[in-house]
């Protein structure tokens, strides 16, 4: 029954804001949906507790109803329930109702409360379907739920056409990771017979060197369906290549940032991958494209988000480059390490996202951070929750300790274990994400620095810009100097007001902050021992599988102090550097710009994946529609349809009609002419 509750409680939260939710009014919506939110994340904890720190050694199975049998195929409803289960229960209950709490004075100017109630609500019933779900079939359920859900919420006010338009995109792009996904489940129950994750699971180790003639060739079996699978997890959780959706679904609420595009939804890949660990253990190829893809786009995104403008944008791109830690910590083997991140991720990047609400609220539902400055001041309590959460991304700690934030501990783990790996990919990996933690360090400061430190930038009317102005490249990353640059929509109703004061944001956005800012100081050191340490077989119990040459956890505590230290020094140069162009010398970056034009252009244009996918893909789709509109629909349909045939039938018809004159003496002209020709015929034709 503690298990029904987690999940169902949020459905009906769901159905009660959506159905009835004008009727009762926008506060009943609230306050039913977010005290059935927190219900759900009480029992979740006391769940976690009870498994993760109880005697119970093996999964269990909660059955809910049988829900179709189809041949060989029985799926039935049911909760599995393991370490790996209550985590992400803790993760996506937790983060749903903080989200919900802070909803309620973030969105309390807009009129459909109810339905963005009821949209975060059916969210959180999805999500909690697929980390509950005992076979692919009912995780594929949960999968697209969230799909849904996210493409209501990415374009919850759809009066705009940048949501729309991102809401689409996002809808699109897991499309095409999610066929990938169901060729992934069709391929699993071809090989095994089955779609059950324990007889799936147990069918594993037989399929390790079965080959299978796909794609013209014969190919490992279960390389070809972990690869298959993962390409769902692409899509899902924004990795490269099938990225390009996340940054644009920051045109949704920021609350809606923070729960599905920080903690949640994205993060779905990262738990599919690690649920399904009995099979990648067997696939090691598919493991180093996982290393590989993983760790391409935690460089990739920390490159684009070193020239970012836009406040939630930048929080955005650290976002797609964390999960590319997740997937590089599967992918060397070690499932509990990203599984970790993930869970300290949650905390810090959501506590960002918040704040990052809260900078915007503040200054009126302006997100260009070149019209921010001087905050610090303005909004205090903001200030430092942004600062605790980016001295948790940034990963600030105690090298060789495991004392720090809660990024500190779990990032770092990842880098020593892609250091420590042996699988091809893993040198690649480790040099990228090195890499990519002295970047992340030095735009999470120039956040900071931009937004809350230097001058005012905000007492004026701000000055409407198009990106790809001439000046753009001379001011665009100049954060104290402003230049030019694209300008933002503001998120809810009119335009900035940049006449009136900044202000803090209200306590029902505050509490909320205060706890995220807690678990990113804590989670790391909390958990560390229980995730990755000495308490890892009594807590994960058998929910992960590591193969018996899988010695990942041992030899990463063997790294060279030089490379436990690396993460460190690169986030100590990154903050350098960050403090001395956007504090000490704020002319700099504009310099800096001048000077390197076509660089800085190809990052601001996010090395140009969308353009490339608009001339390879985009552009030829509206080529063959139009092609089948003009060419087959309206020439060759029309043309021979309506256009063709039918007009000529329509022309005889007409002029048929137009022979009744109603004239006397046409009628007998007429006969008299029918009258010749029938004896014209029987003389010359008719006599034999």
């Amino acid at each position: 029954m503690l298990y029904d509750l987690i999940v169902f409680l949020p459905l009906v939260g769901f159905l009660i804001a959506g159905l009835v939710g004008n009727q009762i009014g926008a506060r009943p919506s609230e306050i039913v949906t977010t005290s059935l939110l927190g219900l759900a994340c009480v029992l979740a904890w006391i769940g976690f507790v009870q498994v993760g720190l109880g005697q119970t050694d093996h999964a269990f199975v909660v059955p809910v109803a049988n829900w179709f049998t189809s041949g060989k195929m029985a799926a039935a409803w049911a909760l599995r329930i393991d370490t790996l289960t209550v985590v992400m229960l803790v993760v996506v209950t937790t983060v749903s109702f903080l989200v919900h709490l802070y909803s309620i004075g973030y969105m309390h100017e807009d009129p459909s409360r109810p339905r963005f109630f009821a949209y975060l609500s059916m969210f959180t019933f999805a999500m909690l379907t697929l980390v509950t779900a005992d076979n692919l079939v009912q995780m594929f359920f949960g999968w697209e739920g969230v799909g849904l859900a996210s493409y209501l919420l990415i374009g919850f006010w759809y009066e705009r056409p940048a949501a729309n338009a991102a809401a689409i995109k996002a809808f699109v792009v897991n499309r095409v990771g999610d066929f990938g996904f169901a060729l992934g489940i069709f391929l699993v129950f071809a090989l095994t017979g089955s779609v059950s994750f324990d007889a799936v699971f147990g069918a594993a180790p037989n399929l390790a060197g079965k080959t299978i003639h796909v794609f013209g060739g014969n190919f490992d079996a279960l390389t070809v369906a972990c690869l298959l699978l993962f390409m769902g997890a692409m899509g899902k959780s924004a990795q490269f290549l099938l990225h390009t959706w996340l940054p644009d679904a920051m045109e949704g609420p920021t609350p809606v940032s923070a729960l599905i595009h920080a903690a949640t939804m994205v993060t779905a890949g990262v738990f599919m991958v690690a649920r399904l660990s009995p099979l990648f253990e067997f696939a090691p190829v598919a493991l180093s494209v996982v290393t590989i893809v993983g760790a391409t786009t935690a460089f990739f995104a920390a490159t684009v988000g070193l020239v970012q403008n836009d406040i939630k944008r930048v929080v955005a791109y650290s976002t797609c480059s964390q999960l590319g830690y997740m997937f590089v910590g599967l992918g060397v083997g070690g499932y509990s390490l990203g599984i970790f991140h993930l869970f300290t991720h949650a905390f810090f990047k959501a506590l960002l996202f918040l704040g990052a609400g809260s900078v915007i609220h503040a200054m009126h539902h302006e997100q260009d951070m070149r019209n921010m400055g001087g905050l610090r001041k303005e909004i205090p309590f903001t200030f430092w929750m942004m600062v605790i959460g980016t001295l948790a991304l940034t990963g600030v700690g105690v090298p060789f300790t495991g004392i720090g934030f809660a990024g500190f501990v779990s990032k770092d783990a990842i880098i020593e274990a892609a250091f420590a790996s042996n699988r091809p990919g893993a040198v690649y990996a480790f040099l990228c994400v090195v890499v990519a933690a002295g970047f992340t360090a030095f735009y999470s400061w120039r956040l900071i620095f931009m937004t809350f430190f230097g001058e005012r930038h905000w007492s004026g009317p701000v000055p409407e810009y198009k990106e790809g102005e001439a000046g753009e490249v001379a001011g665009a990353t100049a954060g104290h100097s402003g230049g030019a640059g694209h300008s933002h929509a503001p998120e809810e109703h009119g335009d900035p007001s940049h006449g009136h004061a900044a202000h803090e944001s209200p306590m029902v956005m505050l509490i909320p902050l205060a706890v995220l800012a807690l678990g990113s100081v804590l989670a790391g050191v909390a958990f560390r021992y229980l995730f990755i340490g000495g308490g890892y077989e009594g807590f994960w119990k058998d929910a992960l599988f590591l193969a018996q040459n899988n010695h990942i956890l041992e030899n990463m505590e063997r790294a060279p102090w030089l490379v436990s230290a690396s993460p460190t020094l690169a986030m100590l140069i990154g903050v350098a550097i960050a403090y001395y162009m956007y504090i000490v010398a704020p002319e700099a970056p504009r310099r800096l710009a001048e000077s390197n034009p076509i660089l800085y252009r190809f990052l601001l244009n996010k090395w140009y994946f969308d353009e490339l996918y608009d001339l390879i893909f985009v552009r030829p789709a509206f080529w063959i529609g139009r092609l089948f509109w003009r060419g087959g629909d309206g020439f060759v349909i029309d043309g021979f349809g309506p256009d063709g045939v039918s007009a000529r039938v329509l022309d005889v018809t007409r002029n048929v009609v137009r022979l009744q004159s109603g004239y006397v003496y046409h009628y007998a002209f007429a006969m008299l002419i029918g009258v010749a020709a029938l004896a014209t015929w029987y003389l010359f034709g008719g006599i034999r």
